[in-house]
């Protein structure tokens, strides 16, 4: 199916809250205006901290300055391309702020919501802890733009069984939020080093009908696990 062939509004949502860790990098240029990208820390209601990049225009900035520790909403879209590293092609998440707000208070927010269609079949597992797990690829149309964002998202117990369940082309909505994770990857026989993946830890999934536009939501808590 060719994703970017078909006409979608308001496709993708993203709104953070949090602290910046460093200060704002040039990142590279578009017709000779810049863009920079940082990385904004958002705490979870479990105090874990999230760790997200941001890339901003110098025209979003309008004269803001950013620094370390600066606390800031960022509202935008969740976006990725891919970079060719080491010869390889790796699959970059970032936020593309379209809005910059600079905050006095505390108030950490992670919220995203993305209607896109599945492009790869999706991979159900279960932990040692029989806690279930599905890994899904979601393509994610841009607005006025002929290209798609390919968004990892994961989802947990019955969401996990739900989306185990549906077929590559089927649309999908999904609402949650931006998680990092590291994890250890093995380099050679005696060294590791450590990664960090990025994904949408999905909360509610809605299954879109393209032919009736009827929707069908699973609608549990993250991480709840329905035992059969």
């Amino acid at each position: 199916m060719n994703y970017t062939n078909l006409k979608e509004e308001n496709t993708n949502y993203a709104q953070i809250s949090g602290k910046i860790i460093g200060a704002p990098e040039l990142s590279h240029q578009v017709e000779g205006e810049n863009f920079y990208e940082f990385k904004v820390e958002v705490d979870r209601l479990s105090k874990i901290k999230d760790t997200i990049p941001v890339t901003v225009s110098e025209r979003t900035l309008m004269g803001k300055e950013l620094h370390a520790g600066d606390f800031l909403k960022v509202t935008g879209e969740y976006r990725s391309y891919n970079k060719l590293m080491q010869e390889k092609s790796k699959l970059v998440l970032h936020l593309f702020a379209k809005e910059i707000e600079l905050c006095q208070n505390d108030e950490f927010i992670n919220e995203v919501k993305l209607t896109g269609f599945i492009c790869k079949e999706p991979i159900y597992r279960k932990t040692p802890f029989n806690r279930e797990i599905c890994d899904v690829l979601l393509a994610v149309n841009r607005t006025n733009y002929h290209k798609s964002d390919y968004i990892p998202c994961i989802m947990w117990g019955r969401n996990a069984r739900f989306m185990a369940n549906q077929t590559i082309g089927c649309k999908v909505e999904i609402i949650g939020r931006i998680q990092s994770r590291e994890y250890i990857k093995a380099v050679s026989e005696n060294e590791t080093e450590t990664k960090t993946a990025y994904e949408v830890s999905c909360q509610r999934i809605g299954l879109l009908s393209n032919i009736s536009g009827m929707k069908t939501t699973s609608d549990l808590q993250e991480g709840e696990v329905i035992n059969n």
